[in-house]
């Protein structure tokens, strides 16, 4: 097991998934404090990468197109102080982060995982129930029906027609926008044979955004959504999988024994003969398995 523990946040990896802690530090975003601790497959990631800086450097993963419902959700959108994908490391600490990322990147050479999207979530998204009072209005989300409600800076006919609820069998998507410059955001619900075009600030079915702290938690409400709606990617007429179907299957009985790491040693041979891997990642790869010997 290899760990790096920062200000922050704290990072796990043991081999067959990552644990991102997020660290109490006041520069921690509110989304990632509220999102908690997250338990990453391997079978989900796509990379990892380090990147030094003159003061501080930066862990960061990347995972396979369609794995996490909030990322699909949040539209590559998530400013820095919210991505939990994300670990600022401090100078003294470049070693350590270092080697976290080859004990990363060999596990997935061994694994063989693969860096093309996925067709199902991997990860379950937030946990629910959960509510966010942002902007004109109040989502929340129990797992099965949204509920908005308006306040006092609601405008007047949308908050005459009342709190809604919508049930996740009628919804056709749902969408994330934070507010940029002088155009408002917007957390915004697509319901079945009601399409719409009018601004979220009119829309019953939206919550219009401003720019204030609470407004990434919207976010969270978009990707619990999400992660029960039919995967993007999924072909017509599946539905999302449960929250936990998305997990990664256990390894065949026989997987680790002597023969298959033998086989594994001589693909990898083949790999560096060919100009694949190069001479360390070879090195890294080889001694991964040796020791699994």
């Amino acid at each position: 097991m290899v760990e790096i523990i920062q200000k922050d946040g704290t990072w796990t990896f043991d081999g067959e998934a990552l644990r991102l802690t997020p660290g109490r530090d006041k520069n921690v975003g509110l989304l990632r404090r509220t999102l908690g601790e997250l338990t990453l497959p391997l079978g989900a990631l796509a990379g990892i990468s380090f990147e030094q800086g003159k003061r501080a450097g930066q862990l960061r993963l990347r995972l396979r197109d369609g794995a996490d419902p909030l990322l699909h959700a949040a539209g590559g959108r998530l400013t820095e102080p919210h991505d939990p994908y994300r670990l600022v490391v401090e100078s003294d600490r470049y070693g350590v982060a270092e080697y976290f990322t080859e004990e990363v990147r060999t596990a997935l050479l061994l694994d063989q995982v693969p860096s093309d999207p996925v067709t199902e979530y991997l990860l379950p998204g937030p946990s629910v129930p959960l509510s966010v009072s942002a902007g004109d209005g109040t989502a929340s989300f129990d797992g099965e029906r949204v509920r908005l409600e308006w306040n006092w800076k609601t405008e007047d006919a949308k908050a005459a027609a009342g709190p809604r609820t919508l049930a996740v069998t009628d919804l056709a998507g749902v969408e994330w926008q934070p507010a940029a410059g002088l155009e408002n955001g917007h957390l915004r619900f697509f319901v079945r044979n009601s399409p719409t075009k009018a601004p979220a600030k009119y829309d019953p079915h939206s919550v219009e955004l401003w720019g204030f702290k609470k407004d990434p938690l919207m976010a969270l409400v978009a990707a619990a959504v999400q992660a029960r709606l039919p995967h993007p990617a999924a072909p017509a007429g599946e539905h999302a999988p449960e929250p936990e179907a998305g997990r990664q299957p256990a390894p065949s009985p026989g997987e680790d024994d002597h023969d298959a790491l033998l086989r594994r040693l001589r693909e990898l041979g083949e790999l560096h003969r060919s100009g694949v891997l190069t001479d360390e990642e070879f090195t890294l790869a080889k001694q991964a398995i040796l020791k699994r010997m």
